[in-house]
Protein backbone atom coordinates (compact mmCIF):
# COMPACT_ATOMS: atom_id res chain seq x y z
CA UNK A 1 0.00 0.00 0.00
CA UNK A 2 1.41 3.45 -0.91
CA UNK A 3 2.26 6.01 1.74
CA UNK A 4 -0.54 8.50 -0.40
CA UNK A 5 -3.18 5.60 0.24
CA UNK A 6 -2.51 5.31 4.01
CA UNK A 7 -2.36 9.30 3.96
CA UNK A 8 -5.79 9.59 3.08
CA UNK A 9 -7.14 6.04 5.40
CA UNK A 10 -5.28 7.78 8.28
CA UNK A 11 -6.48 11.23 7.71
CA UNK A 12 -10.18 9.93 7.58
CA UNK A 13 -9.92 7.83 10.96
CA UNK A 14 -8.50 10.89 12.55
CA UNK A 15 -11.32 12.74 11.28
CA UNK A 16 -14.19 10.46 11.77
CA UNK A 17 -12.86 10.76 15.84
CA UNK A 18 -13.48 14.04 15.83
CA UNK A 19 -16.04 14.73 14.08
CA UNK A 20 -17.92 11.99 16.02
CA UNK A 21 -16.28 12.63 19.85
CA UNK A 22 -15.51 16.12 18.83
CA UNK A 23 -12.35 15.61 20.76
CA UNK A 24 -9.42 12.82 20.62
CA UNK A 25 -8.81 12.58 16.92
CA UNK A 26 -6.09 14.45 16.89
CA UNK A 27 -3.98 12.93 18.89
CA UNK A 28 -4.54 9.53 16.41
CA UNK A 29 -2.46 11.72 13.84
CA UNK A 30 0.94 12.12 15.14
CA UNK A 31 1.69 8.27 15.52
CA UNK A 32 -0.17 8.02 12.07
CA UNK A 33 2.31 10.49 10.64
CA UNK A 34 5.25 8.75 12.26
CA UNK A 35 4.62 4.75 12.00
CA UNK A 36 2.56 4.69 8.53
CA UNK A 37 4.27 7.55 7.05
CA UNK A 38 7.63 7.86 8.15
CA UNK A 39 7.65 11.43 9.41
CA UNK A 40 10.19 11.61 12.42
CA UNK A 41 8.65 12.86 15.87
CA UNK A 42 9.03 16.57 15.18
CA UNK A 43 7.73 16.58 12.04
CA UNK A 44 4.90 14.72 12.76
CA UNK A 45 4.33 16.94 15.65
CA UNK A 46 4.63 19.81 13.35
CA UNK A 47 2.31 18.17 10.82
CA UNK A 48 0.18 17.28 13.46
CA UNK A 49 -0.82 21.27 13.70
CA UNK A 50 -1.36 21.87 10.23
CA UNK A 51 -4.19 19.10 10.92
CA UNK A 52 -5.33 20.27 13.99
CA UNK A 53 -5.90 23.94 12.57
CA UNK A 54 -7.71 22.61 9.32
CA UNK A 55 -10.04 20.24 10.74
CA UNK A 56 -10.77 21.98 14.36
CA UNK A 57 -11.58 25.10 11.61
CA UNK A 58 -14.16 22.76 9.82
CA UNK A 59 -15.62 22.09 13.10
CA UNK A 60 -15.60 25.72 15.04
CA UNK A 61 -17.62 26.50 11.41
CA UNK A 62 -20.39 24.50 11.90
CA UNK A 63 -20.57 24.63 15.79
CA UNK A 64 -20.43 28.81 15.27
CA UNK A 65 -23.47 28.20 12.93
CA UNK A 66 -25.44 26.54 15.63
CA UNK A 67 -24.42 29.40 17.92
CA UNK A 68 -22.55 26.76 20.48
CA UNK A 69 -19.57 29.03 20.55
CA UNK A 70 -19.15 31.05 23.66
CA UNK A 71 -16.56 33.56 22.23
CA UNK A 72 -15.63 35.92 25.10
CA UNK A 73 -14.95 32.22 27.09
CA UNK A 74 -12.32 30.72 24.66
CA UNK A 75 -10.81 33.90 23.81
CA UNK A 76 -9.75 34.24 27.60
CA UNK A 77 -8.63 30.90 27.87
CA UNK A 78 -6.89 30.73 25.16
CA UNK A 79 -4.80 34.46 25.63
CA UNK A 80 -3.43 32.16 28.78
CA UNK A 81 -1.74 29.55 26.35
CA UNK A 82 -0.75 31.56 23.83
CA UNK A 83 3.38 31.99 25.33
CA UNK A 84 3.23 28.41 26.52
CA UNK A 85 2.43 26.91 23.42
CA UNK A 86 5.08 29.54 21.36
CA UNK A 87 7.51 28.70 23.46
CA UNK A 88 6.79 24.55 23.98
CA UNK A 89 6.68 24.63 20.24
CA UNK A 90 10.23 25.92 20.48
CA UNK A 91 11.71 23.75 22.63
CA UNK A 92 10.00 20.66 21.07
CA UNK A 93 12.40 20.97 18.01
CA UNK A 94 15.34 20.39 20.74
CA UNK A 95 13.83 17.48 22.60
CA UNK A 96 15.35 13.62 21.96
CA UNK A 97 12.95 11.69 19.74
CA UNK A 98 12.35 9.00 22.11
CA UNK A 99 11.92 11.60 24.49
CA UNK A 100 8.70 13.39 22.57
CA UNK A 101 7.58 9.61 21.68
CA UNK A 102 7.38 8.78 25.40
CA UNK A 103 5.91 11.80 26.36
CA UNK A 104 3.06 11.72 23.52
CA UNK A 105 2.75 7.90 24.50
CA UNK A 106 1.74 9.52 28.25
CA UNK A 107 -0.64 11.83 26.58
CA UNK A 108 -2.46 9.02 24.00
CA UNK A 109 -2.70 6.87 28.20
CA UNK A 110 -4.45 9.62 29.75
CA UNK A 111 -6.87 10.48 26.44
CA UNK A 112 -7.60 6.88 26.57
CA UNK A 113 -8.26 6.79 30.19
CA UNK A 114 -10.84 9.41 30.20
CA UNK A 115 -12.57 8.14 27.28
CA UNK A 116 -13.02 5.34 28.65
CA UNK A 117 -13.99 6.69 32.11
CA UNK A 118 -16.85 8.28 30.13
CA UNK A 119 -17.00 11.08 33.09
CA UNK A 120 -19.29 14.71 32.00
CA UNK A 121 -17.51 17.31 33.46
CA UNK A 122 -19.70 19.04 36.47
CA UNK A 123 -21.50 22.25 35.84
CA UNK A 124 -21.81 23.41 39.24
CA UNK A 125 -18.12 24.96 39.04
CA UNK A 126 -18.12 28.64 39.05
CA UNK A 127 -16.36 31.03 36.96
CA UNK A 128 -12.39 31.63 38.30
CA UNK A 129 -9.73 33.55 36.55
CA UNK A 130 -6.89 32.16 38.75
CA UNK A 131 -8.09 28.79 37.44
CA UNK A 132 -8.84 29.52 33.72
CA UNK A 133 -4.86 30.78 33.26
CA UNK A 134 -3.48 27.52 34.58
CA UNK A 135 -5.37 25.43 32.84
CA UNK A 136 -5.21 27.55 29.16
CA UNK A 137 -1.58 27.57 29.84
CA UNK A 138 -0.82 23.86 30.85
CA UNK A 139 -3.22 23.41 27.49
CA UNK A 140 -0.95 25.67 25.12
CA UNK A 141 1.84 24.19 26.30
CA UNK A 142 0.52 20.68 25.34
CA UNK A 143 -0.46 21.98 21.90
CA UNK A 144 2.83 23.49 21.20
CA UNK A 145 4.74 20.79 22.49
CA UNK A 146 3.20 17.79 21.00
CA UNK A 147 1.25 18.79 18.31
CA UNK A 148 -2.54 17.64 19.10
CA UNK A 149 -5.24 20.12 20.08
CA UNK A 150 -6.04 18.57 23.55
CA UNK A 151 -9.97 19.02 23.28
CA UNK A 152 -9.96 16.21 26.00
CA UNK A 153 -8.61 18.50 28.10
CA UNK A 154 -9.66 21.76 26.89
CA UNK A 155 -13.75 21.04 27.67
CA UNK A 156 -13.98 19.37 31.15
CA UNK A 157 -11.13 22.76 31.71
CA UNK A 158 -13.77 25.14 30.17
CA UNK A 159 -16.59 23.87 32.03
CA UNK A 160 -14.88 24.06 35.12
CA UNK A 161 -12.78 27.17 35.30
CA UNK A 162 -14.88 29.13 33.09
CA UNK A 163 -18.62 27.72 34.11
CA UNK A 164 -19.24 27.59 30.10
CA UNK A 165 -22.44 25.13 29.46
CA UNK A 166 -21.40 21.31 28.56
CA UNK A 167 -23.37 22.14 25.09
CA UNK A 168 -20.93 25.10 24.63
CA UNK A 169 -18.01 23.69 25.60
CA UNK A 170 -17.15 21.28 22.78
CA UNK A 171 -17.36 24.27 19.97
CA UNK A 172 -15.43 26.61 22.75
CA UNK A 173 -12.96 24.56 23.17
CA UNK A 174 -12.33 24.77 19.01
CA UNK A 175 -11.40 28.09 18.83
CA UNK A 176 -9.03 27.84 22.00
CA UNK A 177 -7.39 24.86 19.78
CA UNK A 178 -6.74 26.82 16.73
CA UNK A 179 -5.91 29.83 18.14
CA UNK A 180 -3.00 27.57 20.09
CA UNK A 181 -2.02 25.64 17.36
CA UNK A 182 -1.63 28.62 15.15
CA UNK A 183 0.51 30.19 17.20
CA UNK A 184 2.65 27.10 17.56
CA UNK A 185 2.69 26.62 14.08
CA UNK A 186 3.99 30.14 13.59
CA UNK A 187 7.20 29.43 15.96
CA UNK A 188 7.81 26.54 14.25
CA UNK A 189 7.73 28.25 11.03
CA UNK A 190 11.53 29.82 12.43
CA UNK A 191 13.12 26.36 12.68
CA UNK A 192 14.32 23.98 10.27
CA UNK A 193 11.77 21.11 10.22
CA UNK A 194 11.05 20.00 6.09
CA UNK A 195 7.40 18.81 5.84
CA UNK A 196 6.04 16.12 3.19
CA UNK A 197 3.29 18.12 1.64
CA UNK A 198 2.06 15.37 -0.79
CA UNK A 199 1.12 13.39 2.48
CA UNK A 200 0.21 16.38 4.72
CA UNK A 201 -2.87 17.72 1.69
CA UNK A 202 -4.56 14.29 1.46
CA UNK A 203 -4.58 13.33 5.02
CA UNK A 204 -6.22 16.95 5.93
CA UNK A 205 -8.50 16.36 3.12
CA UNK A 206 -10.05 12.65 4.07
CA UNK A 207 -9.96 14.17 8.30
CA UNK A 208 -12.11 16.83 6.99
CA UNK A 209 -14.29 14.60 4.75
CA UNK A 210 -14.21 12.20 7.96
CA UNK A 211 -15.05 14.79 10.58
CA UNK A 212 -18.46 15.32 8.46
CA UNK A 213 -18.77 11.20 8.29
CA UNK A 214 -18.21 11.34 12.35
CA UNK A 215 -21.15 13.62 12.71
CA UNK A 216 -23.37 10.99 11.17
CA UNK A 217 -21.96 8.37 12.73
CA UNK A 218 -22.58 9.75 16.18
CA UNK A 219 -26.47 10.02 15.43
CA UNK A 220 -26.79 6.05 14.82
CA UNK A 221 -24.14 4.58 17.46
CA UNK A 222 -24.02 5.30 20.92
CA UNK A 223 -21.61 7.47 22.25
CA UNK A 224 -20.40 5.40 25.31
CA UNK A 225 -19.69 3.00 22.72
CA UNK A 226 -17.79 5.21 20.31
CA UNK A 227 -15.67 6.65 23.39
CA UNK A 228 -15.19 2.79 24.63
CA UNK A 229 -13.70 2.31 20.94
CA UNK A 230 -11.24 5.60 20.65
CA UNK A 231 -10.81 5.04 23.99
CA UNK A 232 -8.97 1.40 23.43
CA UNK A 233 -7.61 2.50 19.80
CA UNK A 234 -5.26 5.24 21.93
CA UNK A 235 -4.14 2.75 24.56
CA UNK A 236 -3.21 0.52 21.87
CA UNK A 237 -1.20 3.13 20.44
CA UNK A 238 0.11 4.36 23.70
CA UNK A 239 1.29 0.64 24.59
CA UNK A 240 2.77 0.50 20.66
CA UNK A 241 4.70 3.63 21.16
CA UNK A 242 6.26 3.06 24.72
CA UNK A 243 7.50 -0.53 23.43
CA UNK A 244 9.10 1.00 19.92
CA UNK A 245 10.77 3.26 22.06
CA UNK A 246 11.96 0.83 25.22
CA UNK A 247 13.01 -2.10 23.05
Amino acid sequence: MTAFVLALLAGGLVGLALGSLGAGGSILAVPALIYLLGFSPTEATTAGLIIVIATSLTALLAHARAGTVHWRAGLLFAAAGLPPAAAAALLSTHIPSAVLTLAFAALAVLAGLRMLRRRTPSESATASAPRAAGAGAALGAVTGFLGVGGGFLAVPALVAALAVPMSAAVGTSLLVIIANALVALAARASTEVSLDWALIMPFVATAVLGAWDGKRLSGKVAPATLQRAFGTLLLAVAVSMGIGVLV
